[in-house]
């Protein structure tokens, strides 16, 4: 019985009625083909970076209205930050999508969405994409792995952030990382990469990428001040820690006034290190 149906299915096959057979797939279109043409290899690809995106997006500020809940405002806001990310994912294959990147959207698009001119506010979704597009330009080098160890990758960043320390209080940068060997990569990774979303409440976040976006010097050097100046506004207990005592500083920082960060970021001007 196996063996007419077999014979049944060749020659259903033959005729162009049935399955293709095996053996005329070639190594592209097989659905277990890693190639980098493979399309089977690609839409599972895609179908993985989806559902990060997903995950990613429902978890956005839980505490906001804004972006979670059951309303149709809420549910709207997340549909619109998935097919930002998802669109940015599917044009920049050399990056895709890397985890994190929807907390550095909700901000853009937040104010978008916000703006007082209704017309504005209805075309928060594109606006949102495009100024998204332009910012991650500039940043795109620390989200790429391959150049992780660059000089133009997130280690070559940290270590720009180091020297920038090192350069404006020595005292703090040797008790850091000579004697309590407090790796800067351990902190500062998310804080780069991430623009600061992660370390202080939504609406100082915003008030930082005011100052971030707006100055001449541009958003990355003025990213790395800010995160210079957030290390000598707490020296003083940088100083007095050890290795467990800053670095939980440092991953969880304190509530802090954001106009006197910006204030100290301000004074700390100068070329960064290369």
């Amino acid at each position: 019985m196996e063996e007419m149906t077999i014979s049944k299915g060749n020659r259903h096959n033959s005729e162009g009625t049935g399955v293709l057979p095996r053996a005329e797939i070639v190594h592209d279109e097989h659905p277990l083909s890693l190639g980098k043409t493979s399309v089977w290899n690609q839409f599972f690809q895609e179908s993985e970076t989806v559902e990060q995106i997903d995950r990613d997006v429902k978890r956005t500020h839980p505490e906001m209205q804004f972006f979670n809940g059951d309303s149709s405002d809420a549910l709207s806001n997340q549909e619109s930050l998935k097919r930002i990310l998802t669109i940015f994912a599917k044009l920049n294959p050399g990056i895709r999508y890397v985890q994190g990147m929807n907390e550095v959207l909700a901000p853009l698009y937040y104010v978008f969405k916000n703006d007082p001119e209704e017309n504005n506010a209805e075309s928060a979704e594109p606006d949102a994409f495009f100024c998204f597009v332009e910012l991650l330009s500039g940043f795109r080098d620390n989200f790429c792995k391959q150049l992780d160890n660059s000089v133009v990758g997130i280690r070559s960043t940290i270590s720009k952030l180091s020297q920038l320390l090192k350069r404006h209080d020595e005292e703090l940068w040797r008790h850091l990382e000579v004697v309590t060997k407090v790796n800067p990569q351990f902190y500062a990774f998310r804080w780069i990469t991430l623009l600061l979303t992660q370390e202080f409440k939504f609406r100082d976040c915003i008030h930082i990428w005011d100052a971030l976006l707006g100055d001449p010097e541009g958003p990355q050097a003025t990213l790395l001040r800010i995160c210079c100046a957030m290390l000598i506004l707490v020296r003083r207990r940088l100083l007095a820690g050890d290795f467990t005592a800053n670095l939980k500083l440092l991953q969880s920082y304190p509530p802090t006034n954001i106009d006197h960060l910006l204030h100290i970021a301000n004074k700390l001007r100068g070329p960064i290190p290369y």
